[in-house]
């Protein structure tokens, strides 16, 4: 049978608008993926370098668009280190809150993409931009942005939180915890989800420590790692929650992570609204505090992101980064994408790309 060449992408929303597969195949059959990046690339840490430190947290945002909120938190945190800012208990708590609040939005917004990316499942579609609008709502109304929040500041938040916010916060926990369970009724059920996600682009956990995936991606394929656990930042290490861990490290164990670790999300949000002690959460003034860093200092930063484990490496300098690089678990993931692929049938190849869930903005920089 002979073989050809396809190009798939640069479209949306199969290929995220801004990725470009050429995919080599025989018959049906994918031989071999090669993705092609690039498309969005806008040189983010070379003009972080450029700024003064908290005039980046618009840059860093807009790295991963769908949870803009972890990056925001990685860097500032960041710059905390170099500068030597401590954040007052109740503004870890705060931070925390909002940082799980974001997973469960990343999350839902990526299983009703993927449902509607594999067909006959608009139906999930809906619910889960439903349970998304309403946490995106508590987020607006709190930093006052929907989209791009710029809200951590030195040492705490831009502001005071509102003064309902603990009361609606566990109303929106009890409704999602509701709504979101019947999501798996109606997927685990669906033959057609089953047959697209199950036994499809499979990952061993010899091959996901090799290729050094991170994140959902790295611990359905057996993976127990969790930064927010082994790195014990915030108070991570006072809230009991489990990290789900699954073996078949197929699509249909990426999916079903991502779900048990809403759950997970609720319970941890849950925990910190009952242990969050009173006290101002607010942060600093935009300008720099403390003392000038000194240069050869150099900050290692680690967060558990909803894609994975994100890093920032530091030198900084009395004003601005002398140096920053970036790395994203999107980039990490998208790297497993060819392998995943080869044997596996051309229409798989959006079930096995959207398992991974990547985001282009954090892949190119």
């Amino acid at each position: 049978m002979p073989r050809m060449k396809i190009n798939v992408g640069p479209i949306h929303p199969s290929t995220h608008g801004v990725l470009r597969l050429i995919v080599d195949v025989e018959g049906d059959t994918i031989m071999d993926v090669e993705p092609h990046i690039g498309f969005l690339h806008r040189g983010v840490e070379k003009l972080m370098e450029t700024r003064m430190y908290m005039q980046n947290p618009s840059y860093t945002e807009k790295l991963d668009y769908v949870a803009p909120m972890g990056w925001d938190d990685l860097y500032v945190s960041a710059v905390e280190s170099a500068i030597g800012v401590e954040v007052s208990e109740p503004a870890q708590y705060a931070r925390m809150i909002l940082l799980e609040l974001q997973r469960i939005a990343s999350h839902l917004l990526w299983l009703g993409t993927l449902a509607n990316d594999l067909g006959q499942m608009f139906t999930v579609f809906m619910w889960a931009f439903r349970e998304r609008a309403k946490v995106l709502k508590l987020l607006e109304d709190v930093t006052g942005s929907r989209m791009f929040y710029v809200n951590f500041r030195l040492g705490g938040l831009s502001s005071e939180l509102p003064i309902d916010f603990e009361d609606r916060t566990l109303a929106l926990m009890d409704y999602l915890e509701e709504h979101v369970r019947e999501y798996t009724y109606h997927l685990d059920s669906n033959p057609i989800f089953m047959e697209r996600t199950k036994n499809i682009g499979v990952l061993t956990k010899k091959n996901a420590i090799d290729y050094g995936v991170t994140g959902p991606v790295a611990r359905a394929s057996g993976i127990d790692f969790d930064a927010r656990k082994e790195l014990s930042y915030y108070m991570y290490k006072k809230i009991k929650f489990n990290t789900p861990v699954l073996s078949n490290g197929d699509c249909y164990d990426r999916y079903k992570i991502r779900f048990i670790e809403i759950q997970e999300s609720i319970n941890i949000i849950r925990a910190c609204v009952q242990k969050m002690p009173k006290g101002s959460v607010k942060g600093a003034p935009i300008k720099l505090i403390g003392q000038p860093a000194k240069i050869d200092n150099i900050i290692i930063q680690h967060r558990e992101l909803p894609r994975g484990e994100g890093i920032i490496y530091l030198v900084p300098e009395a004003q601005r980064p002398y140096r920053i690089a970036l790395r994203s678990p999107s980039y990490i993931n998208l790297s497993v994408l060819p392998y995943l692929s080869k044997g596996a049938k051309y229409a798989d190849l959006f079930a096995i790309l959207g398992s991974l869930d990547v985001v282009m903005a954090e892949i190119d920089k």
